[in-house]
């Protein structure tokens, strides 16, 4: 990213950032597929047969039936296009490798699939900022973890309470210790790291699709939390005054975990989720969900969810920069 005229003056911590965004960075796919780099610690990745086929093409056509959606719903979102080269299975998950922060920060994010650090787009950031008004303070870039073997995949590996500054964060072979004090120290937040596995004792790969926190509800699926860790974090997440919505197992297979609440231009409520997400919660969880926000917009997006093992909340890289 240039210097000028992209930065400007020297980054502070704000004293209340605000926890959902009224914008998004969604990368429109060129090249979805199965990727063979991030199977063995996604186990949310399935290679069904028949789906390779056309992937991208159908891809693109749940990629943007989401945007409008989400458009449609008043949210701001900014599509930026992948190139065909190089070959990026998994460019339409733009959150695990930046995230946009309300003091002008911009964070790169080290990654564990070579394939995917080839995601990382300066120039998209760029673009972005200029096409909105807003503005880049300072760039933190923590890739030099990758020479020591240690990731930390953006929103994907943490979930961010902005109201409370803390930092969730579930260990896995995608997130590490390290980074993630280095990312806290600049950003002037707490950590919360714990354990948390899969019905099969895997652990999960990111955080973001057994946790997610709202301004008024948070979702979280208690028992893939080792027990040793649990009261601690559901503690955590009650102080917050939010309500606390508890799926299991299954609801976290079904993605029901991975949605994400964004601000409309009329400055309502949205819940952003997929279709498959709204199915495993069920009418009565749906319905309490549906209390704490004003709309909520799913989607469906099944090549997505089945050869990505990623789902809506993936897709939604949030934009904080300030105008």
């Amino acid at each position: 990213m240039p210097p000028d005229p992209l930065l400007h003056a020297t980054a502070g911590h704000a004293a209340a950032d605000p926890q959902t965004a009224d914008a998004v960075l969604m990368v429109r796919p060129a090249s979805f597929g199965w990727n063979p780099q991030t199977q063995a610690s996604n186990r949310f990745q399935r290679a069904e047969p028949g789906l390779a086929s056309g992937a991208n093409e159908r891809a693109r056509t749940e990629f943007d039936a989401l945007v409008l959606q989400l458009r449609g719903a008043g949210v701001e979102v900014t599509v930026a296009a992948n190139a065909a080269t190089p070959v990026c299975p998994d460019a339409v998950f733009p959150n695990n490798w930046v995230s946009m922060h309300a003091d002008g920060t911009v964070v790169l994010y080290p990654m564990l699939a070579r394939n995917r650090r080839l995601e990382r787009r300066l120039e998209l950031i760029a673009s972005l900022a200029a096409a909105s008004g807003r503005r880049v303070v300072r760039l933190l870039d923590l890739t030099q973890h990758e020479s020591h073997g240690r990731f930390l995949e953006g929103t994907g590996s943490i979930v961010f309470d902005h109201a409370r500054r803390i930092a969730y964060a579930c260990l896995s072979p995608r997130t590490h210790p390290e980074p993630l004090a280095e990312l806290c120290d600049e950003l002037g937040y707490e950590t919360c790291t714990f354990n948390a596995t899969d019905a099969a004792g895997v652990p999960i790969y990111h955080t973001n699709v057994m946790l997610a926190l709202g301004s008024r509800c948070c979702v979280v699926a208690a028992s893939a939390i080792d027990p040793s860790d649990r009261e601690r974090v559901l503690s955590s997440l009650a102080a917050s005054g939010r309500h606390v919505e508890i799926i299991d197992a299954t609801q976290m297979a079904g993605f029901a975990g991975n949605v994400l609440e964004l601000r409309a231009a009329d400055a309502g409520s949205v819940l952003a989720m997929s279709v498959t997400a709204q199915a495993s919660f069920g009418p009565a969880a749906i319905e309490r969900l549906a209390s704490t926000v004003n709309r909520i917009v799913a989607a469906p997006i099944p090549t997505i969810e089945t050869l990505g093992g990623g789902s809506v909340r993936c897709m939604l890289a949030e934009v904080f920069l300030p105008r």
